[in-house]
Parts: C-alpha cells; structure tokens; sequence
C-alpha cells in the first residue's frame, strides 16, 4: 500500500512526483507551486492529493500510505492541507484572498502548509491575479498544488511559475484490470465500461457498479434513433437533458450524504443523533456550498452525456472511413454499421461540429433545454 496506488496508468508521473517528494528535504528543496494537468478521469486531484502525502510522509521512502500523516493528507483532515474545491461554476476575487491569507500561515503539525486547488480553472479572472502575486512572493514552508485539465486554462504568468505534471488517459487494459482487481467486476463488464468511459476512471466504475447509471447512459446513446421527426427530436432533447440531471442528482446525493456525516460527526453528533449548540453555523454553511455545487454538477453531468452522444457518432465515422479502430459502443454494433451505410461521412462531421456547438453554448451559460433543442434538430438534419 502506498499513496501512488490510484495513479491508474500513470507511471511517468508516479516517478516525477517520488522522486521530487524523497528530495524536497534535501539542499535542492522542492518548487513551491505545481500544476497538476490531464483530461477528465485521468487523476489531476488524486496525483496531486497523493503527493501531498508524500510530502508530509514521516516514512522514507515518503508516501508510505500508512503513517499518520498519509492517512489524514488521503482522508482531508490533515492540519496543514487547505483543499479548495470550487462549489459553484467560478471561484472569486474575495474567496481567493481568505484562501491566499490563510495559506501564508506557519505548518502546525508538518513539514509543509499545502494548497491543493482543484478546478483552478474556475478561478475569475481577479481571483487569478490574486493567485498570481501569492504564487509569486510564497512563504518559505507553503506549497501550491493546482490542477486544469490543460496549461492553457491559467495565465501564462502563473504557468511559468509552477512545475508542471501532465497525466494522460489511462490505458483502457488498465482501467478495466482496477475494475476487476478492486472492484470485483467481471473481466467482460470491466472491458465494456471502460471503453464506454473512455479512460474516465471513476465513471467507469459508476456504470460498473450503478445499473442506473447504464440507464441513463443509454438514454443518451439512443438520442440518434429518436431523431425521426420535429416532434420526436425535441422530446429527444428533453429525455437528454433529464438523464443529465438525474445523474447529477445522484452524484449530488451521494457527495451531500457523506459530507453531512462526517461534519455532523466532527462536531460531536451524540448517539441519539443530537448536535452540540453553536454548530448550526457550520451545518447551514455546508448546505449552502452543496447548493451552490449542485449548479455545476449538472452542467457537468450534461457535458459528460454530451460526449457520450458525440462518442455514437464518432463510432459511425470510424465505420465511415474504415480506420479498423476499435468502437466505444461496440453493444451498438449492428445499430452503428447500419448508421454508417445509410448517412455520409459530412454528415456525420457535422453532427459532431453540432455537439461541439452545444457544449461552448452551455458553456456560455445558455439555456440547456434550449441548446440541446437547437442540438437534435441538427442531428435530424445532418
């Protein structure tokens, strides 16, 4: 056991960060800020967590996973770890400021004070220059752990300040043996879901593990055979978006449920299930940010569905070509190959130009009914 284990696929940056986390104690020290980059599922957060660990390891080699200080860098509870995870679709000038203020403070109980910011990309504009000058001027003993799915998601100013670790998506063989070694899933199931996640590592075991998640899955994948009229494609729209907030709902459930427990918990909860006075405070500050974070778990969760539509039509434009890669949704074989024969390769590029229209549309805060809408009738129409 060690904190590298969930670093599915992801050997290169298991030895960057091991070796830089064995040297940080020497002449050399360690560089002050890091930027954690790769694709959705690929482990940003969890690279970055673990090397948190190792830092603080009281064990040589560090990130021995089982001292003290790994454990409570793993669970969140370390003293000296501040864990920023945006709830809302920005981050702002003013939560970056408290963040900056207290992370100029002195380690209580380790070697370091460290920052992990996850979703760094969500910072505004002044939350980022307010980012820049802390990264710029850091304490001596505080380190900032950023993570962006791509370099160019922050200022170049900040970039070029921070040591850069750049995950990919893990190998499809690697994601399904976790599945199988950990989860208990079988070997044929694994295979399916990992190629269905596309390397996204938690998701696939969502849908190995959640048959609602498959359902709604589904649902999406079976947008493109709904599209027979106006009236069909619209009401094809709605089941979309419905499957996207359903699996945002569960998503937010599940997070709401744990976080509430282990607060409720930490504040001294008695067996009857009574809390001591002057917590409500903290319990009705937990609920606002599950609000403000259930916002953007459904724009999410609607992206997410997005790529699994545009995953159908890239299956068909494989066929189309005759590239012999291997289908994402090789259960749609015989529904893929009759797509393919029927429909020309331009029309199929458009519809994936169509999807991509959708996403920067939602980015953009549109209505998703509305541009998923817009989206099914160019679908309909190739």
């Amino acid at each position: 056991m060690s904190v590298w284990n969930d670093l599915v696929g992801q050997d290169p940056v298991v030895e960057q960060l091991s070796g830089a986390a064995d040297g940080a104690a020497g002449a050399g020290g360690v560089a002050h800020a890091w930027l954690f980059t790769g694709p959705p599922g690929s482990g940003r957060s969890a690279a970055a967590r673990a090397f948190a660990a190792a830092l603080q390891c009281t064990e040589i080699p560090r990130g021995c996973g089982h001292c003290a200080a790994c454990h409570q860098v793993l669970q969140g509870t370390h003293a000296d770890l501040e864990v920023v995870r945006p709830q809302g679709l920005s981050y702002g000038v003013k939560s970056t400021r408290e963040l900056v203020l207290r992370a100029g403070s002195s380690p209580s109980v380790g070697r370091w004070q460290i920052v992990l910011f996850e979703d760094a990309d969500r910072a505004t504009e002044g939350a980022a220059n307010a980012l820049l000058k802390a990264i710029e001027e850091p304490p001596p003993r505080t380190l900032w752990l950023l993570c962006t799915p791509a370099p160019d998601d922050l200022l170049i100013t900040i970039r070029s300040r921070c040591r850069l670790v750049t995950l990919r998506t893990p190998p499809l063989d690697a994601v399904a043996d976790v599945l199988v070694q950990r989860d208990g899933v079988d070997r044929e199931t694994a295979d399916v879901v990992a190629r269905a996640a596309q390397g996204h590592i938690s998701r696939a075991r969502r849908l190995a593990t959640d048959p609602d998640a498959r359902a709604r899955r589904a649902q999406v994948l079976a947008v493109p055979r709904r599209l027979t009229s106006v009236g069909p494609a619209a009401m094809a729209a709605d089941a979309l978006v419905k499957a996207a907030e359903a699996e945002a709902k569960a998503t937010t459930e599940e997070l709401n449920g744990r976080e509430t427990a282990e607060l409720r918990q930490a504040l001294g909860e008695s067996a009857k299930g009574r809390m001591p006075r002057g917590t409500a405070g903290a319990l009705k500050d937990l609920e606002d940010r599950q609000k403000s974070r259930a916002t953007r778990l459904k724009r999410d969760a609607l992206d997410r569905a997005l790529l699994d539509l545009a995953s159908y039509y890239r299956d068909v434009l494989t066929l189309q070509f005759g590239a012999g890669g291997e289908l994402v949704n090789t259960e749609l074989g015989p529904e893929l190959r009759t797509a393919a024969a029927e429909t020309r390769p331009e029309g199929t590029l458009r519809r994936l130009d169509a999807i991509m229209e959708c996403r920067e549309r939602l980015d953009a805060n549109v209505n998703p009914l509305l541009a998923v809408e817009a989206l099914t009738m160019a679908l309909r129409t190739g």
